[in-house]
């Protein structure tokens, strides 16, 4: 038997030479266009999963129409990634078949035909049909192809040029993938709802094994009641580790009623005075008054001119690198911001660019460890009284983290009713809706609040009850 392959298994070589026919033209055509659509929607999935809202609002280079219809996406991010699974897998099917008509013009079936009839005869001993022997060469010939063709441009460049022009891709695929959201609505809504109920199964017989942090704090009790040799102390800082990461910056902030800070227009005198009477050392800068911010003074920084009479220019020492924050950020990554940036003290700053409060390093670590007392401090930094074990009386102002400390509750009890708030003040605010009247309560789960003083504008003081 001639070992050599017949002269019709290349015959290819030929067709280079045959007038270019518009039976391959259309298909790779079609072919370049999924390419791209698939490019583009995997650059969206890229940015849609990454970018966050306020990003999307706060974007100058995005049209009010792509921002719109972009927060729209946003606001169903599972019914996005339902859509954008379907339209990927529905562009690679048709890139598929695309692919198989295209190398059937360019190459021609008899090709393909007469390739399966050679393999079949030399290398499958005659044991195949050469029809299905021919459609699988095609269709492994189309997979090997579009393989190449889809990581390298559906989605390695696509991807990468999207993790760099997030605006760009967000305005090219924002409508197109709210047309898709619209026209694949029921299969994906029904995917959603599918997998939600997949998802809460596994949490039920899965998840039950992983404890929940209450579950956490009940254990750490636990186990520190029967050891005799550990004390409260501990017991607080093993909790503060276990709800570290879920505790934000406005709720451990020092408010700005509080903030003692430097007008940039007061002389030397003055400065001084604030610097002896406040015992911090780092101040905030501002000029008029706390919504602008110009930069710190580090008290280190005036010890070399205390000296000095009232005309000293003291603002050449402000230090102008000033950290802004908003409310909502952790303070485990805010405490790796400080690590990074070597800072103490970060401005928090409300969605309108003001000033609610300040942040330092002792007031990330005082959740771990509790308070942090220096020379300067007061013997109580959180004022309240303590009439029993189960009736204390706190400042309106006192923040729900220290109080929850002070009384040995978990942090998470409010959760359900705060809103916002942040203070015992701010809560019964938020939970009346008005300023209360003196003596007016509130019950939450078996904690009573009721109010002992309060003026026209904030709540004095709270008396806390915790019922038995």
């Amino acid at each position: 038997m001639d070992s050599e392959p017949p002269q019709y298994l290349f015959p290819y070589l030929q067709s280079y030479q045959d007038p270019i026919t518009i039976g391959w033209i259309v298909p790779l055509i079609i072919f370049s266009i999924l390419i791209i659509l698939t490019g583009l929607f995997s650059a969206g999935e890229v940015v849609f999963s990454t970018i966050a809202p306020e990003e999307i609002r706060k974007s100058s280079g995005l049209s009010v129409r792509s921002a719109k219809i972009a927060l729209q996406l946003k606001d169903k991010p599972k019914k996005l990634a339902a859509t954008l699974l379907m339209t990927n897998t529905l562009v690679r099917i048709l890139l598929i078949i695309a692919a198989d008509i295209m190398l059937k013009s360019l190459f021609g079936k008899e090709t393909f035909d007469q390739l399966a009839v050679w393999l079949n005869v030399h290398i499958f001993f005659e044991s195949l049909d050469t029809v299905i022997l021919s459609s699988i060469i095609s269709l492994l010939m189309s997979l090997l192809i579009i393989s190449f063709v889809l990581v390298l441009f559906g989605e390695t460049i696509p991807r990468i040029y999207a993790t760099v022009n997030k605006v760009r891709i967000i305005q090219l695929t924002a409508w197109p993938l709210s047309v898709m959201n619209t026209i694949l609505s029921p299969v994906s809504s029904l995917l959603v709802r599918w997998s939600s109920s997949i998802e809460d199964k596994l949490s039920e017989t899965v998840g039950s094994g992983q404890p929940s942090k209450e579950d956490i704090d009940t254990a750490i009790e636990l186990s520190m009641t029967g050891n005799s040799g550990a004390s409260t102390q501990e017991v607080d800082i093993l909790k503060g580790i276990v709800n570290f990461g879920d505790i934000s910056a406005k709720q451990i902030m020092k408010p700005r009623i509080d903030v003692e800070g430097v007008d940039i227009s007061m002389n030397f005198k003055e400065v001084m005075k604030i610097v002896k009477d406040s015992g911090y050392s780092r101040l905030p800068v501002y000029e008029e008054d706390l919504d602008h911010i110009k930069g710190i003074l580090y008290v280190k920084d005036l010890l070399a001119y205390t000296h000095e009479d009232d005309n000293f220019q003291w603002q050449k020492l402000i230090r102008d690198v000033v950290y802004f924050i908003p409310e909502s950020k952790k303070i485990d990554e805010l405490l790796r911001d400080f690590q990074s940036r070597r800072l103490h003290m970060a401005v928090i700053v409300d969605e309108y660019g003001g000033t609610t409060g300040i942040a330092t390093l002792e007031d990330i670590m005082e959740e771990v460890v509790g308070d942090i007392k220096d020379e300067f401090d007061t013997e109580e930094e959180v004022e309240f009284i303590k009439i029993s074990d189960n009736n204390y009386i706190f400042e309106g102002k006192t923040l729900l983290n220290d109080v929850c400390r002070i009384i040995g509750e978990n942090i998470s009890i409010f959760d359900d009713d705060r809103g916002e708030a942040d203070s015992i003040g701010g809560l019964i605010l938020e939970m009346t809706g008005n300023i209360p009247s003196s003596e007016q309560e509130i019950t939450i789960k078996h904690i009573t609040l009721k109010v002992v003083s309060v003026t026209k504008r904030r709540i004095e003081k709270v008396s806390l009850i915790i019922n038995e």
